[in-house]
């Protein structure tokens, strides 16, 4: 398994660019002190779910009776839904996710489902049953993927002065594509296993 791949996937699916702008409308009503903070806390949560998941994963599927197939067919499905919303975004504001609420966030929306969404979670899962005994190779990929979607979020008021809105916008479109692609052939690698 190489882990520089394995991160640009997890990376491309925590899609913090795209996060960028909910990301800033989350924080609008924390206060400007609080912001950096409240952000950083709710980036520590979602790295303890994705490392939550790596490793009680593999049970998970043993508890409800799900094959390897089932998990990487579904992951390919969620993942194709997430990256078809990312080249073609909803008409109204709020993003992948839709409207967020007011007020401090706290685990939701931020932590989870943006960050440690289904579809990061499903693929999870499914690495880590695809790559037993590489427990530690696959926590380096997570911790990588993390920590560059955290630093572009962290710096995300920047990164959007710098890109402006629309370049933001044409960068979340073509992690669409790539991201759609990856989501195929994981629909395929499923379907393929499954017939053999």
């Amino acid at each position: 398994m190489d882990i520089l791949s394995t991160a640009v996937l997890l990376f491309l699916i925590m899609d913090p660019l795209g996060n960028m702008p909910i990301f800033i409308s989350v924080l609008k009503h924390v206060p400007e002190e609080r912001r950096t903070r409240v952000l950083i806390r709710e980036l520590l949560i979602a790295l303890l779910i994705l490392l939550v998941f790596l490793f009680v994963g593999d049970n998970m599927l043993t508890l409800l009776s799900l094959e390897q197939e089932a998990v990487s067919i579904a992951g390919g499905v969620i993942l194709f839904l997430i990256a078809l919303k990312m080249i073609f975004p909803p008409a109204r504001g709020g993003g992948i996710m839709g409207d967020t609420p007011d007020g401090e966030p706290f685990i939701v929306p931020m932590a989870t489902p943006l960050i440690a969404g289904p579809s990061i979670l499903a693929t999870l899962i499914l690495l880590g049953n695809q790559h037993p005994g590489q427990e530690t190779q696959l926590i380096a990929a997570v911790l990588l993927a993390w920590f560059v979607s955290s630093a572009i979020l962290v710096f995300s008021n920047r990164i959007m002065k710098l890109l402006g809105t629309r370049g933001v916008f044409a960068i979340e479109r073509l992690m669409g594509m790539i991201l759609i692609m990856l989501s195929v052939q994981m629909l395929i690698n499923g379907i393929t296993s499954y017939i053999h």
